[in-house]
């Protein structure tokens, strides 16, 4: 017998969400990821399971985060990979260019590190936040 002009059993009903106690709102999240980019490191901690090591930091250059961004686009075209900040040609040591590209790979890094696909389809990604002995030949990818 069909269910159509039947009325919804107590068991069956949709649930109302509740609001979240104030105090659940600042505890840590089940899983979490924070990444710092820091002159000249990237630091980060983690409870993701594809990142191994709760916490790490390594040193990248930018030409580094460019090829990290190029193989990202290589391996999938389901994921948007955001731009990087652009390339400084004068006034490359001026504290506020150099914050204002470190604001901006840290973003980069959060929007791709965070990306559910790319945690788990990227061989890049993981070795490049967490290997300290990372290198680009390493890593080639293989086409």
């Amino acid at each position: 017998m069909s269910n159509h002009g039947r009325a919804f059993s107590s068991s069956t009903r949709p649930a109302l969400s509740r609001e979240q106690p104030v105090e659940d709102q600042y505890l840590v999240p089940e899983s979490y990821l924070e990444i710092e980019v820091r002159n000249p490191q990237t630091h980060g901690t983690s409870n993701i399971p594809m990142f191994k090591l709760r916490q790490s930091s390594v040193r990248r250059r930018y030409s580094d985060f460019e090829w990290l961004r190029d193989q990202l686009e290589r391996e999938t075209s389901r994921v948007t990979i955001p731009p990087l900040p652009g390339k400084v040609f004068t006034n490359r040591f001026d504290d506020k260019v150099i914050e204002d590209r470190r604001e901006g790979l840290e973003r980069f890094l959060q929007i791709v590190a965070g990306h559910p696909l790319l945690q788990t389809g990227s061989r890049f990604l993981v070795p490049f936040i967490q290997d300290s002995a990372f290198s680009r030949d390493k890593y080639r990818f293989n086409y």
